[in-house]
């Protein structure tokens, strides 16, 4: 079974290490409870990790810093991420042999390099197969943590993972339900990514791609989060995801500017893509108007036609409190670089008093 007790509250970073501006040094661990080192990617033959030098530095640099920080948070190393996603995870899930080289090494890994847990970010298993074949590894993953805890008589690894915003993935490819009764059984946790719901992939129209409600699709938060408690998986072992980012958009007219409105492009940032930081210096620099969306809870900024939705404060706190009345575990962020001043980390920490 999961080794994780229920009673402490998550409050979760995931700390991107291509943000070399921004090392775990920086990180203000008042706010948080665990931070993600993301990612590391096994070898695509053997499914073993192959930790080069520099790697191994970095690794050893984050959990030493972030252990010895006042106060110390736990620390994860997560796998995959968005751009390593579909067919690689499958191969690997699909072969007996290959998930124990990929089970075995990552214990290797979070131990040689002390690591609190490991997190699996796949994104996202294909088929109904890939989904069993998740069970599979998720059964074999904690068997073997717990035989290694035994073996050498050390606290077992934490086993978390990133997972859709809902416990069926039904906007693309086959209908498929994530393995419930195995991520409840086997993981300490999972942190359900309440985000892009909206974003390059559709310049038609701006959207709230984290919007706690949405009146007209099941694409919000408050559905997901609702489809993985009807699934099974108990409150105790959910997490609610925030992003410390918004996505933009070019606005077909300026005057029709709210959540929804008609669009031609993505607007200002990599293909459409600000950080919370980098959002209050273009309200700053542009004289941007900022509006809160009620329906959607969320938040969005225009400046002539470019568009910008993400979340602050004020949608921070209302999302929170949805959480906390929701009886879920906590929350994490993607990413901590993006945070302005820690300004919605430490809100969120506290109204989150553990």
């Amino acid at each position: 079974m999961a080794s994780s007790s229920s009673s402490q509250a998550i409050k979760g970073g995931y700390w991107p290490s291509w943000a070399k501006s921004f090392p775990p040094s920086f990180i203000d661990t008042s706010f948080f409870t665990h931070i993600y080192y993301a990612f590391l990617i096994p070898n695509n033959v053997t499914f073993k990790f192959d930790i080069e030098y520099t790697t191994g530095l970095e690794l050893v640099n984050f959990t030493s810093t972030l252990h010895a920080k006042k106060p110390p948070v736990k620390t994860l190393f997560s796998i995959g991420g968005a751009a390593e996603g579909t067919i690689f995870f499958g191969r690997m899930a699909s072969s007996p042999s290959m998930r124990k080289n990929f089970i075995d090494s990552s214990i290797e890994v979070a131990r040689k390099f002390d690591f609190d847990g490991i997190d699996l970010d796949w994104e996202f298993p294909q088929t109904p197969k890939d989904m069993e074949n998740l069970a599979y590894l998720l059964d074999e993953w904690r068997l073997e943590v717990q035989k290694e805890a035994k073996t050498t008589n050390r606290p077992p690894l934490l086993l978390s993972a990133a997972v859709y915003f809902s416990a069926n993935l039904f906007l693309f490819g086959p209908y498929r339900s994530y393995p419930a009764t195995s991520i409840s059984k086997n993981l300490d946790w999972i942190n359900v990514m309440n985000y892009d719901y909206h974003g390059a992939w559709d310049t038609s129209a701006t959207g709230a791609q984290a919007a706690l409600f949405d009146s007209k699709t099941n694409i919000s938060t408050s559905y997901g989060l609702g489809s993985w408690i009807k699934s099974g998986v108990p409150k105790s072992k959910l997490i609610m995801g925030l992003p410390l980012y918004g996505r933009t958009w070019t606005l077909k007219d300026p005057k029709s500017h709210g959540v929804g409105a008609p669009a031609i492009d993505v607007g200002p940032g990599d293909q459409g893509v600000l950080t919370f930081a980098e959002i209050q210096q273009f309200n700053r620099d542009h004289k941007a108007k900022v509006e809160y969306d009620l329906e959607s809870v969320s938040m969005y900024s225009v400046a002539g036609t470019a568009w910008i939705g993400y979340d602050d404060t004020p949608s921070v706190t209302v999302k929170i409190s949805y959480a906390r009345a929701l009886g879920i575990r906590g929350y994490f962020f993607w990413a901590v670089h993006g945070d302005y001043k820690w300004k919605i980390s430490k809100r969120a920490s506290q109204l989150w008093r553990l």
